[in-house]
């Protein structure tokens, strides 16, 4: 079929590419419903997806991958920056021409018989200003089916892009799907993505973590903007305003329920609502009137589908109910669909568990004894989510009035506290850590470190990439600058019980960090920050679960825990050697003295 662009840059690469894999056919994705039905029909037949129950989940579709391909492998996902110090001591680095070799030569021949499908695509809204595009080329109908949710495809992605070469070079090949030869390499100064023997989203979907974090936050440093793994949310209060928060975790603390909060009851009969801007990446850039606006770069949810039910993610599950792709869950082979660990209480008896096997109902035989994967995914359409934000096509973005950092820690951070400054709130962010809970493997409560919730995503140096922040805000009008906050819905008592009830109630924790936005209620100033007077968060509707007496706990700084913490951070910060902005050296200098 006729390539969808006359792009100098776009033919020769491709005719580059074609020479090195030898496709049967190639097929451009020009974005129809048409060409992605009979698209579907052709993965249905060849056995590649299932479509399921019709009735209860039009237009959706089951997939299974490999066994041995369920999950990002960090340890094989190179940056293949020119000097390894660019790369930084977080990444794992590969010379760029050693990676081009390596690469090639796994790669060579490998679409002979298949299809190469073209797959144009803009990560942001088409046109908008702070959007980027992308191509990929691969050979697996899943692929195509899972960017087409993702992002925005097809022939309108090239007319927008024109003659330019500021564009995202991908390349997938299944190959044979072996982890010995599975790498996912980034290339941040060409502008590229490889990645080989991989068939699972998250090393495939080369719109997702690949370019919206690893390349994008290389262009953002190189062209004054940022790639953040940030949920946007938008609160709107009783009078209908509405203000707008990104917020960083790492995983396992709560980030998609976030994004998709429903308000408490109180909160809802006062006129109270959320909405769900993005659930994972943000683009962010200066505006003309000062102040950063932010977009999803994004398309569709890409969520572990374990866990999410009617209670924990109502938002969520709804989004699923049509349009999505499942991924290594289990088949419930009574009406077709679909089910996983969390969803119900009801596991089905006529069942595929997710590795294929058929159970009898009494014992499931897939590793771990789960009828669906842990890390299944759910591929769901963004506009099915009944939260989505009227402003999720705005190509301009949404106005940012807050920064929100988190963890999971037991003891050490409170409730909710403020930085003092932009710089205080970037280091605030630096030294995010979440202590391990069962999920990981390895010991609980270790403290893992992960800066603004970036560690496997940062496509350069993170002590450049801490100092691009602190250069964002030297921009900045302190009076128009979003203010920083840091949030830990997950306190423990001494018996182990968690102090605070998350979920909607996090809410209560939102509408303090807005107010102090707007300047409307006072802080007390501790040795770590701005911390809350317990009488300025509402909970009212909380009796029995949360007093006055048990927030001001919730809201204790401990010194002796800091103090050591702060030795954690030093160490921490050690590994950045000469790349430690000064700035954030400053910080935890001010953060020792503050404690004695």
């Amino acid at each position: 079929m006729a390539a969808l662009t006359q792009n100098k840059s776009i033919l020769s690469w491709l005719d580059e590419k074609v020479d090195l894999l030898k496709p049967e056919k190639i097929v451009w994705i020009d974005g129809s419903e048409e060409q992605l039905e009979a698209l579907r029909k052709e993965a249905c037949e060849s056995g590649e997806i299932l479509k399921l129950n019709e009735d209860l989940l039009p237009g959706c579709y089951y997939h299974r991958t490999a066994p041995n391909d369920v999950a990002r492998v960090e340890d094989r996902t190179l940056i293949c920056s020119k000097k390894e110090e660019d790369a930084g001591p977080t990444n794992h680095w590969m010379d760029p021409e050693k990676a081009y070799k390596m690469l090639y030569d796994i790669a060579r021949d490998a679409y002979k018989g298949r299809t190469m499908y073209v797959i144009p695509y803009s990560m942001g809204p088409v046109g908008s200003p702070l959007a980027k595009v992308g191509i990929e080329i691969t050979d697996s109908i899943y692929v195509v089916l899972n960017m087409a949710i993702m992002t925005r495809v097809g022939k309108k992605v090239m007319d927008v892009l024109g003659d330019s070469n500021d564009w995202v070079r991908g390349m997938h090949c299944k190959c044979n799907v072996d982890p010995e030869n599975r790498w996912i390499c980034q290339f941040p100064e060409d502008n590229t993505i490889i990645s080989v023997n991989s068939a699972y989203g998250g090393n495939v979907l080369l719109g997702k973590k690949c370019f919206a974090l690893r390349i994008a936050s290389y262009q953002g440093k190189n062209e004054g903007w940022q790639a953040e793994h940030m949920l946007i949310l938008g609160i709107e209060n009783p009078k209908g305003e509405v203000k707008y928060i990104c917020a960083a975790f790492p995983s396992a603390c709560g980030k998609t329920n976030l994004a998709m909060l429903i308000p408490p009851e109180g909160y809802r009969a006062k006129g109270y609502k959320v909405w769900c801007v993005g659930d994972d990446i943000s683009w962010i850039r200066k505006g003309e009137d000062g102040r950063l606006y932010a977009i999803n770069p994004e398309n569709g949810f890409f969520g572990v589908a374990p866990g999410t039910n009617e209670k924990s993610n109502p938002n969520a599950l709804a989004s699923t109910k049509k349009g999505t792709i499942f991924t290594n869950v289990a088949l419930n082979l009574d009406n077709n669909t679909v089910w996983w660990e969390g969803l119900d209480k009801n596991p089905p008896v006529n069942a595929e568990e997710w590795t294929g096997i058929k159970t009898n109902g009494v014992e499931w035989k897939a590793e771990g004894k789960n009828l669906a994967h842990p890390n299944s995914r759910f591929t769901a359409p963004a506009v099915n989510c009944p939260c989505i934000s009227s402003e999720f096509e705005n190509p301009q973005g949404v106005p940012i009035s807050a920064f929100v950092f988190g963890g999971r820690r037991a003891k050490l951070a409170p409730l909710v506290y403020q930085s003092r400054d932009w710089n205080h709130g970037v280091f605030v962010g630096s030294i995010m850590a979440s202590e391990t809970t069962a999920a990981a493997a390895g010991a609980v409560g270790v403290v893992r470190r992960d800066p603004m919730a970036m560690l496997p995503f940062c496509g350069y140096n993170m002590g450049d990439y801490w100092k691009h922040w602190i250069e964002i805000g030297e921009t900045l009008d302190p009076e128009k600058a979003p203010k920083i906050f840091n949030v830990n819905w997950f306190r423990k008592d001494d018996e182990g019980n968690f102090m605070w009830p998350g979920f909607g109630d996090n809410l209560r924790v939102l509408e303090w960090i807005l107010k102090r936005c707007d300047g409307e209620v006072d802080a007390q100033e501790t040795a770590i920050g701005y911390l809350p007077y317990a009488k300025d968060i509402n909970i009212e509707g909380l009796e029995g679960e949360v007093s006055l007496e048990s927030l001001e706990s919730i809201l204790d700084v401990d010194k002796d825990l800091w103090a050591k913490e702060a030795e954690g951070i030093a160490e921490f910060y050690a590994k950045f050697g000469d790349k430690l902005p000064k700035e954030l050296a400053a910080e935890l200098e001010t953060l020792k003295a503050n404690l004695k």
